[in-house]
């Protein structure tokens, strides 16, 4: 008779699989899940970098947040945040479809073309942003001076709060365009051209085809773009710590920046961390609503 296993293959195989990839498991653990538990703990204290001790306050710090003075600086950040992750939204999304459409041509000329509105893609944001101080320089910058050939004056671009936000976006603008565009070309490319040519035999317009066709079979790449774009737009702080330090008169003061300042320039790491967990929150609900949303709008046909 012959002996059945003492353990399962099965078991065997799943113990196998566990052990693979418990260095991953471990390190996920100590460099994600125990910040994040760390900084809940934080929340809960009154951590000062300038002091040697700290205490338990409990709520105190989320009072402060939602129903004492820092609700306006939440609401501020917000708002600002909110605001630049819209323009950003608009340029990689419209923008970059705009593009795609237009050097969606398989030549010599046009990949040359494409290869130059994507290669700021690589340039680092801390470097775009140095060059931007010097082309958006009131008294010496490139932008004013062509400007002034039109007998505008000069716009002090960094300095202007109704302005300020709107310069910061012609960096991310000019870096983020080209992504929209390769992102949107190679989903393009992917599209059959069975249903434009059944299309056109049914009497379709050009624009038709575009509308009907050409956005549907792009909705995956949209709504991947869309919330790629949404998360990395809510995380900016690169340009504005180099172009305007969230001035002028907090103008451009957005979430992550405000973290920064609270954690690094005023010391309180308590407050600080309250600050982070309420914007990690933010995006995640935020994330899943655009799902849920999603579901009925998105498709996969292509």
């Amino acid at each position: 008779m012959e002996k059945k296993p003492l353990i399962n293959p099965k078991t065997t195989s799943a113990i196998k699989d566990f052990v693979c990839v418990l260095p991953s498991l471990i390190l996920i653990a100590i460099f994600t899940y125990y910040p994040i538990c760390k900084l809940i703990q934080i929340s809960f204290t009154d951590w000062n970098l300038l002091n040697d001790t700290w205490n338990y306050v409990g709520m105190k710090n989320w009072v402060w947040l939602f129903n004492g003075s820092g609700t306006k600086y939440l609401l501020n950040s917000l708002k600002v945040t909110i605001l630049y992750s819209i323009g950003e939204l608009t340029i990689t999304l419209v923008g970059g479809l705009i593009f795609a459409l237009i050097f969606n041509r398989m030549n010599g000329a046009f990949s040359i073309m494409r290869a130059i509105v994507f290669m700021p893609k690589y340039v680092a944001m801390s470097s775009a942003a140095v060059v931007f101080l010097w082309i958006l320089n009131t008294d010496t910058g490139i932008l004013n001076y062509l400007l002034s050939f039109f007998g505008i004056a000069p716009v002090a671009w960094l300095q202007n709060r109704h302005t300020a936000l709107f310069a910061v976006l012609m960096v991310t603008g000019w870096r983020a365009i080209g992504y929209g565009m390769m992102i949107y070309l190679s989903a393009m490319i992917g599209i059959s051209k069975d249903y434009y040519e059944a299309a056109s035999l049914d009497g379709a317009t050009a624009w038709q085809r575009f509308w009907k066709i050409t956005i549907p079979m792009l909705s995956p790449t949209t709504l991947f773009l869309f919330v790629t774009t949404f998360l990395s737009s809510m995380k900016v702080f690169q340009s504005i710590d180099i172009l305007t330090s969230g001035g002028p008169y907090r103008s451009t003061e957005v979430f992550v920046y405000k973290i920064y300042q609270y954690a690094m320039e005023d010391f309180r790491m308590d407050r600080a961390s309250v600050i982070a967990i309420a914007f990690f929150v933010l995006l995640l609900v935020f994330t899943a609503l655009t799902f849920k949303v999603s579901n009925n709008s998105v498709h996969y046909d292509s």
